[in-house]
């Protein structure tokens, strides 16, 4: 299975954010649209960074009163790895796993096109894996 069968399924609409933005904003979009992750993107909807829930935890362990006050690209993880339509899930499962993040941009031709979490990853490995075992089933039960 591909990234981009994924994409097709859950769709490709990804909430992204203004590395200018404020935290204080971007905690709040975060917690609307009950996501753990935003896409830091640029005016060509270029990645330029993901803030997580982890980069927010970072900030909590900070003293200083107005760290929410600062732009989202103050606490954005700059180094992003991303994965392409045409990836495979075990692919994007080694690299989320040696990476230890939970959230993928998907990109094509420079560009944003959805995002991957690792629940959708788990959940459509085990699918997967369900299917195989029924055909198994199905094999040995005819042979």
């Amino acid at each position: 299975m591909t990234v981009r069968k994924i994409l097709n399924l859950k769709g490709s609409g990804v909430v992204t954010i203004a590395p200018e933005k404020c935290l204080n904003e971007a905690i709040a979009l975060m917690t609307k649209e009950r996501i753990g992750a935003l896409i830091v993107t640029g005016k060509q909807g270029e990645v330029l960074g993901v803030l997580s829930e982890r980069d927010i935890v970072h900030l909590l362990a900070n003293t200083d009163s107005s760290r929410f006050e600062k732009p989202v690209s103050s606490a954005m993880t700059t180094e992003v790895k991303s994965c392409g339509p045409h990836d495979t899930i075990q692919q994007v499962m080694y690299v989320m796993t040696m990476g230890r993040f939970r959230h993928m941009p998907v990109v094509e031709g420079g560009k944003l096109a959805g995002v991957i979490s690792i629940g959708d990853v788990v959940k459509h490995r085990l699918e997967e894996m369900e299917r195989e075992s029924e055909h198994l089933k199905q094999y040995i039960a005819t042979a």
